[in-house]
């Protein structure tokens, strides 16, 4: 099942640059420049179940494709 409506949050160096909505299919888009970031959900206060955080290169010029395997920890 997607993780519909979540926000996350897009850090550099410790750094939040950037956040993000998933839509109703759990899906997002979001424009960074080339570098290495790592994604948090945003205001995640609970430690049950596993969402991220997740790692991502983008390249200049490129589209990053990315898709991560949640497990919420309900069951």
């Amino acid at each position: 099942m997607p993780l519909t409506k979540f926000t996350f949050a897009v850090e550099k160096n410790n750094n939040e640059v950037a956040s993000f909505i998933t839509d109703e299919q759990g899906r997002f888009r979001v424009q960074l420049p080339a570098g290495h970031y790592k994604i948090s959900l945003k205001g995640r206060k609970s430690s049950i179940g596993h969402i991220g955080p997740f790692e991502a290169d983008v390249e200049p010029g490129k589209i990053t494709n990315v898709q991560w395997e949640c497990d919420s920890g309900i069951r």
